[in-house]
């Protein structure tokens, strides 16, 4: 099995994915959020790179049903119904509902991904049942949204993780570009929880802006065993899968 890491969408062309599946990653906090949102009911989710074409989007599709959701540097997006935060994705908000997203990071992310032959969401949250999903896939692709086409250590250390669940559950060796192999060592020595997180960019962050609390979720390793994946620029539960 081949694992190419990047650790920014700006760095992926559609030569690297075309052919692959590919893994998107934003720990704090797109797909922590899609997650959420597709555990309580959320219908579907549209990723779009701007504010603006959220909100044409979301016109068009009737907002009777449809929620604008996204944030810019941490904060809910003005005028926006959701931020970026999975604590207000509850089921009585978001059941049955179609969900426009635009986020500094992550949306940018998928749209970077989507040439890709499968393309599949990925957090901490549900690490495991990412894993399981790509039992058989020979080249995998993952994409690190990172933090404004930075590194992002939150991001980097789940795509270690995932690596390591694939490594365990194969009997052949991986073989990693150069983003894969730091990845790899990253996560043989760090753990996964809420204070690892405040020590990162994006949750140092966070914290600055009184959302604390959003990195006791993202850090909740398995909370949901749910495979979001991503097709025509609409993210839903992956085929065969019941909501929890």
């Amino acid at each position: 099995m081949t694992v190419d890491v990047f650790f920014s969408p700006s760095v992926v062309d559609e030569g690297a994915v075309e052919g692959k599946t590919a893994v998107v990653i934003d720990v704090i906090r797109a797909t922590s959020t899609v997650v959420e949102a597709l555990s309580n009911g959320a219908r579907a989710i549209f990723p779009t790179p701007s504010t603006e074409e959220a909100v044409k989007l979301a016109s068009s599709l009737g907002r009777e049903d449809t929620l604008l959701c996204g944030e810019r540097k941490g904060l809910k997006v003005e005028g926006f119904d959701l931020g970026n935060s999975p604590s207000e994705y509850t089921a009585d908000v978001v059941e049955g509902k179609q969900l426009v997203m635009s986020t500094t990071n992550g949306t940018r992310a998928f749209i970077s991904a989507e040439g890709a032959d499968r393309v599949l969401a990925m957090s901490f949250m549900n690490l495991s049942a990412v894993a399981e999903a790509l039992d058989g896939v020979s080249d995998l692709v993952i994409v690190c949204s990172g933090r404004e086409n930075r590194f992002s250590l939150d991001d980097a250390l789940c795509a270690g993780k995932l690596v390591h669940l694939l490594a365990e559950r194969r009997d052949e060796e991986l073989e990693f570009n150069d983003g894969g192999r730091v990845v790899w060592d990253l996560a043989a020595k760090y753990s996964v929880d809420a204070e690892f997180l405040k020590t990162t960019a994006a949750g140092k962050n966070l914290l600055s802006i009184g959302l604390e609390g959003d990195l006791d979720i993202c850090a909740a390793v398995d909370r949901h065993a749910l495979v979001p994946e991503m097709k025509e620029r609409t993210i839903a539960l992956a085929p065969g899968q019941d909501r929890e």
